[in-house]
């Protein structure tokens, strides 16, 4: 997965691109009115992992991300802002980790 977000004139930007080998690529845009850049890149990970983590025959995800301390928000507990998303993240995440043991995910 490869995520970029971007806000210009209040309105917010993100895009997800999804390879899995063999397959065509998957581009997801987003369109988001009055959040931060930050708020885009969550919600940009947290859809990208939710449509990876449900494919089929898939046992790693890598995202891409150019920021990477948004990436690091996902585990902090105390993240007032933005817990809801990562409650989301974090679920997926669980889901995919219990399809099997060797699952893995790389930032």
């Amino acid at each position: 997965m490869v995520i970029d977000a971007s806000v210009k004139n209040n309105i917010t930007l993100s895009i997800v691109h999804i390879y899995v080998h063999n397959r065509q690529v998957v581009k997801t845009l987003h369109h988001v009115v009055n959040i931060t850049s930050t708020e885009a890149e969550f919600f940009a990970i947290r859809c990208s992992i939710n449509q990876a983590a449900h494919l089929q025959d898939i046992s790693k995800i890598i995202v891409v991300i150019d920021s990477i301390h948004v990436a690091k928000k996902i585990f902090d507990p105390f993240l007032n802002i933005l817990q809801k998303q990562a409650a989301f993240i974090l679920n997926d995440l669980r889901k995919f980790f219990n399809y099997h043991y060797k699952n893995t995910i790389k930032f």
